[in-house]
């Protein structure tokens, strides 16, 4: 089952996620399911950008209740990244061609 090429772009995604969207349906067919999981993955991105840019503007440091600390945008863009990153390799768009596996190396 496809989908249509010219779906709209869920409307939560910011311009940058919607130019995505369409990219990526412009070359590939993608199901249902898959447009779910690549809308998911623009939001994980989306998500990933607003961080960078509170981290950006307040500084990688912050002051907390006990002092300085991790500026908590960190986190949600390491988790963000790791997302986004995971649903693109689970689409499988992240591959020009399949990959090749190795044969295990033997350790002497």
């Amino acid at each position: 089952m496809t989908t249509d090429r010219r779906r709209p772009a869920p409307r939560n995604l910011s311009a940058e996620g919607k130019t995505l969207w369409r990219a990526v349906l412009a070359e590939y067919e993608l199901g249902a399911h898959h447009c779910a999981l690549l809308a998911t993955a623009l939001e994980a991105h989306d998500r990933m950008r607003e961080a960078q840019r509170a981290v950006e503007r307040d500084g990688p440091y912050v002051d907390g209740r006990f002092g300085v600390k991790s500026h908590p945008g960190l986190a949600v863009e390491r988790d963000s990244r790791l997302a986004f990153a995971r649903l693109i390799r689970e689409l499988g768009l992240d591959l020009e061609t399949p990959a090749q596996s190795r044969p295990p190396t033997r350790w002497r």
